[in-house]
């Protein structure tokens, strides 16, 4: 099966140690949990890993958690970090297709040529017995990374709101079914409930299975009565993160990498925004 945005445990593992890996680790937790991304990186990761944190390597001029950074910005923290968009670079998160999927569209857009993702993540790592480093983390030397942004693939709330009005797009909603129709509340206080007219549900998690996405075929079957012909398509969810799962799946299953939109139901829920909102199907 053709995986090319993906790595098995057993083939990171025999790469350990080789010039030009970089490996990128990022624990997400929900508004609300109480463990920390970074402590839990700190006390043990896979050897060579560095750590990213989405709302440090974000725009910290936005209200919105972890909207993309400056192409200017995210090539000098990545290159603080030890990695060059040349790399070989895997993510890899807790359960293995969460946040490991955003920081891959993050890479994906500022222009790094070879990314991927751990397949079960560190999950399956830990449960495979493989090798960790638990002692105290040292910083690699720096490099430098060269981002060359894709400004097409990032959609603001303006150009949604003209998408929705004008019916020019395919807009998939990575959410969960009950939010989607409103019917629970959201994880982040203050929003409102429902989701933009237009869009269809599709939750991320019903395109995972192992801590993967499900085979090829089996994504093109579920996406391909969703998408208009010759309409493009934006994916969304909560804040940004779970979308990018979703242009994971299409660009797996043989379509154009989508758009994604950046602010996502953060910015779209928001009570203070006019965005007009259906609930129910």
């Amino acid at each position: 099966m053709n995986r090319p945005h993906f790595i098995t445990p057993d083939a990171l593992e025999k790469r350990l140690g080789e010039e030009g890996l970089s490996i990128i680790c990022n624990f997400m937790f929900m508004p609300g949990d109480k463990l920390d991304g970074r402590t839990e990186f700190n006390e043990d990761r896979i050897p060579g890993a560095v750590y990213f944190d989405l709302d440090e390597i974000a725009d910290q001029s936005s209200p919105l958690p972890h909207m993309i950074a400056s192409p200017q910005q995210f090539s000098r923290e990545m290159g603080a970090l030890g990695i060059s968009e040349n790399d070989l670079i895997i993510i890899y998160d807790g359960p293995g297709l969460f946040s490991s999927a955003r920081i891959w569209w993050n890479l994906q857009i500022m222009g790094a040529k070879n990314v991927r993702i751990l397949e079960g993540g560190y999950d399956r790592w830990i449960s495979e017995d493989r090798p960790i480093d638990d002692k105290p983390f040292k910083k690699p030397p720096a490099k430098t990374f060269n981002a060359v942004f894709d400004a097409d693939k990032v959609v603001n709330a303006g150009q949604m709101l003209d998408l929705i009005n004008n019916r020019s797009a395919t807009i998939l909603d990575a959410r969960s079914a009950p939010r989607f129709l409103g019917e629970v509340e959201e994880p982040r206080p203050g929003l409102r409930l429902g989701h933009m007219p237009g869009a269809t549900s599709l939750p991320f998690s019903s395109l995972i299975e192992n801590g993967t996405l499900i085979e090829n075929d089996a994504l093109k079957q579920i996406l391909e009565p969703l998408l208009s012909e010759g309409k493009p398509v934006v994916t969304t969810c909560g804040s940004g993160v779970t979308a990018a799962v979703l242009a994971l799946a299409l660009i797996s299953a043989g379509y154009e990498l989508p758009a994604l939109f950046d602010g996502s139901w953060s910015e779209w829920g928001d009570r203070s925004q006019e965005y007009p909102i259906n609930k129910g199907e």
